[in-house]
């Protein structure tokens, strides 16, 4: 304790086949802890959106927030809205796959409709301007047969595609935030799940 500060409790272990009981119960605390933070981390992810034009007439935050902003006052419910506003945050790191890293991010917390819709956005919203970059336009015809194809397609007709105006006056990140935080504290789907309830 040279620098005055506690030293948290760790695990013993220095590899995983010496964990005891003790050390996994360690971890799954801290897990937990780190977990409440999940929603904050990734909205100051979705932040480094803000600024970013790529070509576009608005930045690709202003696109996220136009696009869940188009949902929520069109009535969808919160988990699509969420969806909504952050289908893209893969954009910074996942240039050439940003809807996996989306989808990757939201795939313990919403519905088998909602993750379909976020996973293949792209593809979806290719039909729009594919054509313009050498690209099959109908290239989400390959889900025609999935039961979320029309789901999907009006995501992208409705708020994707049309979230693009500069005059259009959007409800900031901040008005999101709580909506987040609640979609985020309800996990569905995990291998972690039965670890991680309180």
């Amino acid at each position: 304790m040279a620098d005055g500060h506690d030293i948290e409790e760790r695990a013993k272990f220095r590899e995983m086949l010496e964990g005891t009981q003790e050390d996994w119960g360690i971890i799954a605390t801290h897990a937990k802890q780190f977990n409440k933070g999940l929603a904050k981390r990734v909205l100051d992810h979705l932040r480094l959106l803000d600024g970013d034009y790529g070509g576009f007439p608005v930045d690709r935050l202003t696109h996220s927030l136009q696009t869940a902003t188009r949902a929520h006052r069109d009535g969808r419910d919160e988990e699509y809205v969420v969806c909504a506003l952050l289908h893209d945050i893969g954009d910074t790191l996942g240039s050439m796959n940003h809807p996996d890293v989306a989808a990757a991010i939201l795939k313990p917390f919403v519905s088998e409709a909602n993750l379909f819709m976020v996973a293949n956005h792209g593809a979806f919203q290719g039909y729009y301007f594919f054509e313009y970059l050498g690209l099959d336009k109908n290239m989400r015809e390959q889900f025609k047969d999935s039961p979320h194809y029309e789901y999907c397609a009006q995501f992208c007709h409705l708020y994707d595609q049309a979230a693009f105006d500069p005059d259009y006056q959007s409800e900031p990140l901040e008005f999101f935030a709580p909506m987040v935080e609640r979609v985020f504290s309800k996990p569905k789907n995990s291998m972690y799940l039965k670890a991680m309830q309180d």
